[in-house]
C-alpha cells in the first residue's frame, strides 16, 4: 500500500510539472504573409517588473522575450538603462497589432525610444530578430498562458 501511494504521489508531481509546462506563457506573431513565430515569454504586469524588465541580463535565448503589459493604451516610452543587450521593442496596440518597432537599441542607452502612435504592450526580444522574421507594423499578435491585463 505504502508503494502505491509513493508511485501515485510521483505521477500527480508529474502531471503537475507537465502541467506547468504547458502554461508556458506564449506570445505568437503572425506576419502578413501567414507564417507564425512564437516566443516563450515573461509577464512583466506591475509596476516593478515594467520597472526592471530585461535590466542587468546578458543572455535571452532567440525563442524567448518579456511582454511589458500596460493598463490602457498610451505612448508607451522605453529606455536602456542598464541593459547590457541589444533589444528590438515592439510595440503593440490593443487589438494586437504591431504598431511599430524600434529595432537593436543601443545598450545602457537613456535616449527615450518610442513609435508614434499608441500602444497597450511592448514586446523586447533580441535585437535584429525582428527584420530577420519580417516582422513589421499591422502584423497580428496573440497572447497565450497570460492575462493581458495588469496586475495589483
Amino acid at each position: 500500500m505504502r508503494y502505491c501511494r509513493k508511485v501515485l504521489s510521483t505521477i500527480w508531481l508529474l502531471v503537475l510539472t507537465v502541467s506547468a509546462c504547458d502554461a508556458q506563457p506564449k506570445v505568437t506573431i503572425t506576419t502578413q504573409d501567414g507564417r507564425q513565430v512564437g516566443f516563450a515569454v515573461e509577464v512583466a504586469d506591475t509596476p516593478g517588473k515594467r520597472e526592471m524588465g530585461l535590466m542587468y541580463r546578458t543572455e535571452l535565448g532567440d525563442d524567448r522575450g518579456m511582454i511589458f503589459v500596460f493598463p490602457s493604451e498610451s505612448q508607451q516610452s522605453f529606455w536602456m538603462k542598464n541593459t547590457p543587450r541589444s533589444l528590438d521593442m515592439i510595440f503593440i496596440s490593443k487589438e494586437r497589432k504591431i504598431v511599430g518597432i524600434v529595432e537593436q537599441a543601443t545598450p545602457f542607452s537613456l535616449d527615450p525610444r518610442f513609435v508614434p502612435g499608441q500602444s497597450q504592450f511592448v514586446f523586447e526580444i533580441n535585437g535584429g530578430l525582428s527584420k530577420r522574421h519580417g516582422f513589421k507594423a499591422g502584423d497580428a499578435v496573440q497572447f497565450d498562458g497570460f492575462s493581458a491585463t495588469v496586475s495589483q
